[in-house]
């Protein structure tokens, strides 16, 4: 009989039909002690468990207070900002690089094929400028060198732009025979940018998770 009952009880806790009628159950239950026992002890286990206050916020706003937390959050992204500008500058010397190249080879080539005397000093300055070339791409490559680099690029820079200016003045030169020119002066602009940017070493932007 009590199995019944409590069954029926079970269910009624539920939310399910019991099976009896809830008067005849109360009844049997007010006159069984074991049935109220086992009824007092199953209406402990269904009471909802108090949710405990969400304190996630709290958390995260008390480690972003911590001043070493600060520190070490501004610390990393200035890493990654110096760190992407830094791979900008390199491609940047890279491909000015690759543009100097770009019109001074052709020039060394058609220049060697020539059969006259007077392309000597062309053939000199084309293949000077292919070593400056050479010598940006070096710097892109391994940008902790550029600053050995600067000194000559720079110099080179000034030079040319004054005997440029002073050509283009007395008209004895064009702006399009100026070109790569420019070009050193732009590669000697964005190699100061990235050696001034290689005298503090810059480390990787590090993932979450690792040291």
């Amino acid at each position: 009989m009590c199995e019944d009952v409590q069954a029926a009880l079970s269910a009624r806790l539920d939310g399910e039909p019991p099976g009896r009628d809830d008067a005849v159950l109360d009844q049997h239950v007010a006159g069984c002690v074991a049935c109220a026992t086992w009824l007092a002890g199953a209406r402990e286990l269904t009471v909802p468990a108090v949710q405990p206050p969400d304190l996630t916020d709290r958390i995260m706003a008390a480690v972003r207070a911590d001043p070493l937390v600060a520190a070490e959050t501004a610390r990393r992204r200035a890493a990654a900002e110096a760190y992407a500008r830094r791979q900008v500058l390199r491609i940047a010397v890279a491909l000015a690089a690759l543009v100097q190249l770009a019109l001074a080879v052709p020039t060394l080539v058609g220049l060697f094929l020539s059969t006259e005397l007077g392309p000597h000093a062309g053939r000199e300055m084309a293949s000077f400028d292919v070593a400056v070339a050479v010598g940006f791409l070096a710097a892109a490559y391994r940008p902790d060198r550029a600053r050995a680099f600067v000194p000559v690029a720079l110099v080179l820079a000034a030079l040319l732009a004054t005997t440029s200016g002073i050509d283009l003045a007395r008209g004895v030169t064009t702006i399009g025979h100026e070109f790569g020119h420019l070009v050193a002066v732009v590669q000697a602009g964005l190699l100061w940018a990235l050696g001034r940017g290689s005298r503090v070493p810059v480390p990787r932007p590090r993932v979450a998770g690792t040291r």
